[in-house]
C-alpha cells in the first residue's frame, strides 16, 4: 500500500515479494529491476513463488512514515520480453541459458534493431574479458539456442541499464 510519503509502496506482512531476474529466477540485489514474484500462505487461496510478470525493485532503507516493512518500487513495466526475431520467437530464458555457459559474463542483453524485415541482433555482455575467443563462443551459442545468427557486444560491468530487460526491441516499425 502507498503511504502519505508517496515514496513507493509498503508491502503487507501477510505476503512474501521477491525480485527476481526475468528468465532464471535468480534474486537480484536491493535496488535493481527484476519481476515481482509472490508468495501467500492464505488457507483459502495460496500462492507460491507465483510470478507476476510484472517488473519492480526493493527500495533500500526505511519509509519516511516510519513503516518497518519492505518498499518497492511499484509497478515498472511488464517481464514478459518474448519478441520474434526472423520469424523465430526469442525468450528470455533463452538468453540466461547462454549467458550461464559462460561465467566470464556477468549479465547480457539481447538487442534487436532493424527496420521491418531486417532484424539484427547484438548479444550485449558485461564481463572483463576482451578475449576474441570468448565473442565467437557466444556468438557460436546463440546460434545453437536459439537458432538466429547474432553479433556480440562486450561491454565493462555496470554498462547493461538498470530496468529488468533482458531482450530490448529497439526496431522501427516505419
Amino acid at each position: 500500500y502507498e503511504t502519505s510519503a508517496r515514496e513507493g509502496l509498503v508491502l503487507d506482512e501477510g505476503v512474501i515479494v521477491e525480485i527476481v531476474r526475468p528468465g532464471t529466477g535468480d534474486p537480484v540485489p536491493e535496488g535493481e529491476v527484476g519481476e515481482l514474484v509472490i508468495t501467500t500462505l492464505n488457507p483459502d487461496y495460496p500462492l507460491i513463488r507465483f510470478g507476476t510478470g510484472d517488473l519492480s525493485a526493493v527500495l533500500p532503507g526505511q519509509c519516511p512514515t516510519g513503516r518497518t516493512n519492505t518498499r518497492i518500487k511499484g509497478w515498472m513495466g511488464r517481464a514478459d520480453q518474448t519478441t520474434k526475431v526472423r520469424g523465430m520467437f526469442v525468450h528470455p530464458g533463452q538468453i540466461a541459458t547462454i549467458a550461464r555457459r559462460f561465467p566470464q559474463v556477468q549479465r547480457a542483453r539481447l538487442v534487436v534493431s532493424g527496420e521491418m524485415a531486417n532484424d539484427q541482433m547484438v548479444l550485449q555482455v558485461e564481463t572483463t574479458e576482451t578475449a576474441e575467443g570468448l565473442a565467437h563462443q557466444l556468438s557460436d551459442a546463440i546460434r545453437e539456442v536459439t537458432k538466429l545468427r547474432g553479433e556480440v557486444q562486450m561491454v565493462p560491468p555496470g554498462t547493461l541499464p538498470n530496468d529488468g530487460k533482458v531482450i530490448e526491441d529497439a526496431r522501427s516499425y516505419k
